[in-house]
């Protein structure tokens, strides 16, 4: 049965673990130069509606190393350009590949996607959720940290898709997170009632910067228009 990625709330505790896991053997074996081709003969489509620099390359880059060939698509690219909705353009596309990366605006397209399609779908960042992203910078916060018991992480700036997938990773992993975010840019009322009840209150939103950074082991803070730091 195919698997997608479409956020963190897809994983379960233990999937997001053996992730991170899994991404630090292949990063030690990459190291090595014993990394496995693991996606030789495996064609990867990356449907980018918005622009990117680090997302596109990290994905084309591993995909690469691993043995696959990816095929970038923007939407000038393709039929989108006319109009064509997203999950036709998709159903075209499963026929010559075999999985699709999809970075796009709203996050029902992704998961519309991933009903019409036999293929994998990921994720790689839509206005409410990027899962990808988290799930590296959690890969970080284990090597630099050790582990994620104990764990305070302070979110600075405005409640963003990335601010949603922290609360997302907090609410399965059950670390501490703190959110520091502007008045008038916290995060939706569902992704804070999902939270309330998943987190037993470890997710807490926090006005006061010098408070919510206070006891933090880490801190994530959003560079933007409307990020609070200094």
């Amino acid at each position: 049965m195919k698997r997608d990625l479409l956020s963190i709330r897809d994983l379960s505790p233990d999937e997001i673990l053996g992730l991170i896991g899994k991404a630090a053997k292949m990063k030690a074996e990459l190291a090595a130069g014993t990394l496995l081709e693991s996606l030789a003969g495996k064609i990867v489509g990356l449907i980018f509606l918005k622009p990117s620099t680090r997302t596109r390359v990290s994905f084309e880059a591993a995909i690469y190393r691993l043995g696959g060939r990816p095929i970038f698509m923007t939407a000038k690219d393709t039929q989108i350009s006319r109009q064509e909705p997203l999950c036709d353009v998709a159903r075209v596309l499963e026929r010559y590949i075999d999985a699709i990366v999809v970075r796009t605006f709203a996050q029902n397209d992704v998961e519309e996607l991933a009903k019409f399609v036999s293929i994998p779908v990921i994720n790689a960042l839509t206005d409410y959720s990027h899962p990808c992203q988290v799930l590296a910078d959690l890969l970080t916060i284990r090597e630099k940290l050790g582990s994620f018991e104990n764990l305070t992480l302070t979110w600075i700036g405005d409640g963003n898709n990335v601010a949603n997938s922290w609360i997302n990773a907090a609410g399965r992993l059950g670390f501490s997170l703190n959110l520091a975010c502007p008045p008038g840019y916290e995060p939706e009322d569902e992704m804070l009632d999902w939270a309330a009840r998943q987190a037993k209150g470890k997710i807490k939103l926090i006005s006061d910067v010098k408070e919510a950074v206070s006891d933090a082991d880490a801190l994530y803070r959003r560079l933007g228009e409307h990020g609070t730091g200094t």
